[in-house]
């Protein structure tokens, strides 16, 4: 008896590795997956500028890494005593206006680098909602909670968000022609939208993605919208908000993932690795007893044989 629908996910290629270099961008989902490439110890660089949520954002950023562009205090605003970038999330607002403009520039910079040095670029859309800016006629990649009635609120269409994801595509491959593209759509439902405006959103996202797939090589979709909706089914995978998946949830649309994309030889490197990671979070009943000692002793062989193998790796 079969009490699930399955997606019939092939397996693809380059695959995915600890030599590999990762650049993560876009949603919040982004975070969730970024999280545990990061526990993991995979070479990854996650959402420079902060979480955006809708393709125009990912495609700023995209462009102005590869124009290289500079920052400056004209290019940033006050409001509610902090200093804020349209361009960039709320993580990189800051009380010094000096300090978020080298903050946008520094992640500037570690965005092109990235491009230039990545493997394989992991880009999560999350919604095909917008807002522009009336008075800079922009759109935003975050409001900062300056009152809406500054905003135009708009829908964009599959063939604008094809070809915004066709620019990125372009800008990504002027700069490293052999980059992997990897697109998805984040589980997460934008209630606030409206839950049929949420299914309109995702839909032109889906379909301006495959749009882009079938033409252009070395792209490729991963279903996690279609995993968390069709696989799991449930709201025992979502958090208490009723709308992002749930630890569970992201842990189970992970091996999908993994399954996918990691190559074999990852996996005994991945078992280790979590083996000190749940070590080094263990807490000693006696900190002076011999027995501590000795797995102290042996959290010191385990990070050693790590390093050797893998110098970019790092533990606490």
């Amino acid at each position: 008896m079969k009490l699930q629908t399955q997606l019939n996910i092939p397996e693809q290629e380059p695959k995915i590795s600890y030599d590999s270099k990762l650049l993560l961008l876009g949603s919040c989902f982004t975070e969730n997956m970024g999280e545990k490439f990061a526990y993991f110890k995979f070479q990854q660089l996650q959402n420079p500028f902060g979480i955006l949520f809708h393709p125009f954002a990912i495609e700023n950023l995209v462009s102005k890494a590869a124009q290289q562009k500079e920052y400056t205090e004209k290019d940033i605003f006050q409001y509610n005593q902090n200093w804020h970038s349209f361009e960039a999330h709320s993580r990189l607002s800051n009380s010094n206006p000096n300090e978020i403009v080298k903050d946008l520039n520094k992640a500037i910079t570690q965005t092109r680098d990235a491009l230039r040095e990545s493997t394989h670029l992991i880009i999560t859309l999350g919604t095909a909602f917008v807002y522009k800016h009336s008075e800079g006629k922009k759109y935003v990649a975050n409001c900062h909670k300056v009152p809406q009635k500054a905003f135009k609120k708009e829908l964009i269409k599959t063939p604008e968000i094809q070809k915004s994801l066709e620019n990125i595509v372009s800008q990504c491959r002027a700069l490293n022609p052999d980059l992997q593209f990897i697109f998805t759509v984040s589980p997460v439902r934008h209630a606030k939208d409206g839950l049929v405006q949420n299914t309109r959103s995702k839909a032109q996202l889906i379909s301006a993605i495959h749009e882009v797939i079938d033409q252009k090589e070395n792209t490729a979709y991963f279903p996690s919208y279609e995993l968390l909706l069709d696989e799991l089914r449930d709201y025992r995978f979502y958090t208490q908000d009723m709308l992002h998946p749930n630890a569970t949830a992201i842990q189970y649309i992970w091996e999908k993932f993994a399954a996918t994309w990691f190559a074999k030889e990852t996996q005994p490197t991945m078992k280790k690795v979590a083996a000190l990671q749940r070590n080094l979070e263990h807490k000693p009943f006696n900190p002076q007893s011999e027995a501590h000692e000795r797995f102290l002793q042996k959290l010191k062989e385990q990070k050693a044989e790590l390093k050797t193998q893998f110098p970019f790796m790092a533990f606490n």
